[in-house]
């Protein structure tokens, strides 16, 4: 079933900016991906193998993708905009 706030079709500039700076990290631990730990606060994320994060950013080298934490649920997890949208704006 589909939140109310999934539904939305726009997002106000405020909102969407406050979305793509979710730390990543508590996030996705909370989903059940598995981080390893790098330091200075950089994971790799352990289900797929080389991508990175760092606060709301990631980075994917071996497929040339990079991205803030929109983009992340959108290209990575295969969201559409609006499903990544209510899933950061529940958390923020």
């Amino acid at each position: 079933m589909t939140s109310p706030r999934e539904t939305k079709q726009r997002w106000n500039p405020s909102e969407i900016r406050a979305a793509r700076r979710v730390a990543l990290a508590p996030l996705l631990a909370r989903r059940g991906l598995r981080l390893q730990p790098l330091g200075e606060d950089n994971f790799c994320v352990v289900a797929y193998d080389d991508l990175l994060i760092k606060r709301s950013y990631w980075r994917w080298p071996s497929r040339n993708r990079e991205g803030n934490a929109i983009d992340f649920f959108v290209v990575v997890e295969g969201m559409s905009f609006a499903q990544a949208m209510a899933l950061l704006t529940e958390v923020h």
